[in-house]
């Protein structure tokens, strides 16, 4: 009496079926590489912005011809422009619906015109504009120097509003400059700590981490693994006797 199930198998999957794995299991493994290779990059940008911010502040006329600026602190004396304020629209907090307060510095010291990121607010009702109070006086603000904001990381076009304060969707520099009629610095700044000007400044951390991605690419390779696995299980048939052929 035979035993199909200690009958010896062979491995026999079939042409679809080794189309399927042949097509999807590279991808898998290229996705998981993909993702290692950003973890990677993740850890070079947090380490340069850790040793960017390590550095100690210095005055705003010393970073001007810079080429690379990003994340590093930056000190400034002067007072803000009343109207030239931007509001950067989408931006959430714990769940709650706001906007960022853009506006344009005046530097005391070197005369140089650029835009701050002075924080958060909370905007409930979309009907209606808030509010934003321009500190009087000399302001002194202890701020970091952003890197450009890629355009490939938006969806749409930038949207401004007539008029000021002007609403956006996405930081251009050179629009808000054609905007304003000003000649600002190409780059912009937002506050570290708190002052006069300062909103809620808690700003969120990178939007993928390195271990997050290195996450991802071990599911993509557990993907690939249990595809490969599954495959040669489906593929595996069991061999029919000889005997039972010829019978």
């Amino acid at each position: 009496m035979s035993d199909i199930s200690s009958a010896a198998r062979r491995f026999a999957p079939g042409w679809a079926m080794t189309a399927f794995v042949g097509f999807f299991l590279p991808i898998l493994v290229l996705l998981g590489f993909w993702q290692l290779d950003r973890a990677e990059e993740k850890q070079l940008l947090q380490a340069r912005m850790d040793q960017s911010r390590s550095a100690v502040a210095v005055p705003l006329s010393t970073l001007q011809g810079v080429e690379n600026v990003a994340w590093r602190p930056v000190q400034m004396q002067g007072i803000f422009d009343p109207e030239l304020i931007w509001l950067l629209d989408n931006r959430t907090r714990g769940g709650n619906a706001g906007l960022e307060v853009l506006q344009v510095f005046i530097d005391a010291d070197s005369g140089t015109r650029l835009i701050v990121n002075r924080g958060w607010l909370p905007w409930p009702d979309r009907r209606q504009i808030p509010e934003v109070r321009t500190p009087r006086g000399t302001q002194r603000l202890d701020a970091e120097a952003l890197p450009p904001t890629e355009a490939g990381f938006t969806l749409g076009t930038t949207h401004v509003t007539p008029g000021w304060p002007k609403l956006i969707t996405r930081v251009d520099v050179d629009a808000m400059r054609e905007a304003s009629g000003e000649i600002l610095l190409p780059w912009v700044a937002r506050l570290r700590t708190g002052s006069d000007a300062a909103l809620t400044l808690d700003w969120p951390e990178l939007p993928m981490t390195s271990s997050k991605h290195t996450a991802y690419a071990v599911q993509w390779f557990a993907l690939a693994l249990a595809l490969l696995a599954l495959f040669i299980w489906a593929g595996l048939r069991p061999e029919t006797p000889e005997k039972n052929k010829n019978a």
